[in-house]
């Protein structure tokens, strides 16, 4: 036998997980759109992750919609049902923090605020060796925009178009921390998810999906980072309007202030 045919006999046919797009998914208009159109549109299977912050208030309503949103698939595409693997679910308090990550984001931080939670996404997929997981990084979001002139596309599962951080970029700290991702949302924004959803008849399933980190009797609560995001990016109108109103003068008197007092904190903390 030679040994071309010798590693074909010895090589493992590779499990359906193995072959599985991993997605981090929240709940959220972004990551559910993502995984709609992984089941719905391309069919693959799909390997879900989701990481527990426990000191946000949202935590447990977004594991319900997610429960919520996963039910509704199965009973209205049973296909679904042997594409869509169990949530995997990792608390963030679980994770050492990881110098190098920690380095690149306060480097990124002098020029573009960008969250915490890039502080502990990278070192999660370092950690457990994870690479290529997407995240539902779109138009309209600040890390897009950072990351934009380091990227290079390819085709996904010969499916669909995605990106990611390019090699050649391997000095700058923004490949520190994004290299562990695709960016299959790259080139669009939220109002052409809903576009596509409407086309494709996914509208109910995306009015499931849950996006507050702070939520007030069980409403989007108009002020924080998400829920501030979606009225700038034309999707206001999930937010009830009394909070939509706070949130205007939130908006236009507390948000300024914020850069600010970032950069006094930060210099403070320098010294």
């Amino acid at each position: 036998m030679n040994d071309a045919m010798q590693s074909q006999v010895d090589a493992e046919p590779m499990s359906d997980a193995d072959r599985a797009v991993k997605l981090l998914w929240t709940g959220g208009w972004d990551s559910t759109f993502q995984l709609l159109r992984l089941l719905l549109k391309h069919r693959l299977p799909v390997v879900p992750y989701y990481l527990e912050d426990a000191t946000r208030a949202s935590t447990a309503t977004e594991l319900r919609t997610m429960r919520r949103i996963a039910d509704e698939l199965r009973k209205a595409f049973p296909h679904t049902c042997g594409l869509l693997h169990p949530l995997r679910r990792h608390r963030v308090d679980s994770l050492r923090p990881d110098d190098e990550i920690a380095r690149a984001l306060r480097t990124i931080r002098k020029r573009s605020y960008i969250g915490s939670q890039y502080a502990w996404l990278p070192a999660f997929c370092k950690r457990h060796g994870i690479d290529g997981i997407e995240l539902s990084v779109h138009i309209d979001d600040k890390v897009q925009a950072l990351v934009a002139p380091l990227v290079r596309g390819f085709e996904q599962a010969g499916k669909y178009r995605s990106f990611r951080l390019d090699p050649r970029h391997a000095d700058t700290p923004e490949y520190t921390l994004f290299r562990y991702f695709g960016f299959p949302l790259f080139d669009i924004d939220k109002r052409g998810m809903g576009r596509e959803a409407e086309y494709e008849g996914w509208s109910e399933l995306m009015a499931m999906t849950w996006f507050c980190h702070r939520p007030v009797r069980g409403k989007p609560c108009g002020t924080c980072a998400p829920c501030v995001y979606a009225i700038e990016e034309g999707m206001a109108g999930r937010i009830p309007r009394t909070r939509r109103a706070l949130s205007f003068f939130y908006r236009k008197l507390a948000l300024p202030l914020k850069p600010p007092l970032r950069a006094a904190l930060a210099s403070v903390r320098r010294r």
